[in-house]
């Protein structure tokens, strides 16, 4: 076949995609090339466990004033509810102790009042003058999710937790993509993921019970998940925004999300002091002896 007819036959061929708007020619186009940070620290995994220890070892109390705003979700995500920001007092005190106490926006009068020892834990509501108190593990379930929200949550959320003498892990480096806002370029997020496991008993097979994902521009994490005994994430905690609090590198923005109750929580560092002392009497609610008690057992 001739090289004319070959063109022309290639025409004719070409013509209905040519006519229906489709080239058969390539095109090209420039795409974002999401910008690299100018360092990236590269460590050892048994490096970043000690890191991770050494920080949770270190920290015995800590008192945190910050604001709160609390979102719920309607189970097909189709409506959320934003409550009004409110401000809060958090205590911890290791192993387990945890106090947290809100006020009522603008007025500062109380709102709630929660306490836990680890074990069980009360909260007390005066507008309602209604305290609930139950145990930390949640045997039975309510049909109100907000009831089924127990204190652990929190004590997780605040602090990063070490590694258990019986912990497993394993260490897998990554990238993420994201959107700078204010300069509107993309940016290239190396990360570390930490996956903690456990072991079943009698079994080869091994559960996670957390991952916590760090930034190797810092190291300091950055995201926390935490796994239910069945696998299912039971909170999701971002860590935003760090500064100095009284020499301690510390988030500023928290946002804790529990996806089982449709609720988040919004946190908004204002002051972190570490290492203070704090009394058996700063983790225990009183409340009025004509106050509705709810055991949530």
């Amino acid at each position: 076949m001739s090289a004319f007819r070959r063109a022309t036959s290639f025409a004719l061929l070409a013509a209905p995609f040519l006519l229906a708007g489709c080239s058969l020619l390539p095109s090209t186009r420039k795409l974002p090339v999401p910008k690299a940070p100018a360092i990236v620290q590269t460590v050892e995994p048994e490096q970043l466990v000690a890191q991770l220890n050494q920080r949770w070892n270190a920290l015995e109390t800590l008192n945190a004033k910050v604001t709160i705003q609390a979102t719920q979700f309607k189970s097909d995500r189709s409506l959320e509810t934003i409550e009004p920001t409110f401000p809060a007092v958090i205590l911890l005190r290791k192993p387990e102790m945890l106090r947290v106490y809100g006020r009522v926006p603008v007025l500062g009068t109380p709102m709630f009042d929660m306490a836990s020892d680890g074990k069980r834990f009360t909260i007390y509501i005066p507008s309602r003058r209604q305290a609930l108190t139950g145990s930390n593990a949640l045997e039975k379930k309510s049909s109100n999710p907000l009831e089924n929200l127990r204190p652990g949550f929190f004590f997780d959320a605040m602090v990063v937790k070490g590694l258990a003498s019986d912990d497993f892990y394993s260490v897998t480096s990554d990238s993420e993509t994201i959107e700078d806002p204010s300069k509107k370029h993309l940016l290239l997020k190396p990360e570390y993921i930490l996956s903690i496991h456990h072991q079943k008993p009698a079994s080869h097979e091994e559960t996670t019970s957390r991952e916590v994902v760090f930034d190797r521009t810092t190291l300091l994490p950055y995201e926390q998940d935490v796994y239910s005994n069945d696998g299912q994430v039971e909170t999701q905690v971002l860590y935003t925004g760090y500064r100095n609090f009284n020499g301690v590198q510390y988030p500023s923005t928290i946002t804790i999300k529990r996806p089982m109750e449709g609720t988040q929580l919004v946190l908004t560092v204002l002051s972190v002091n570490e290492n203070q002392t704090l009394k058996d009497d700063q983790f225990v609610v009183t409340y009025p002896a004509d106050t509705t008690v709810k055991n949530l057992d």
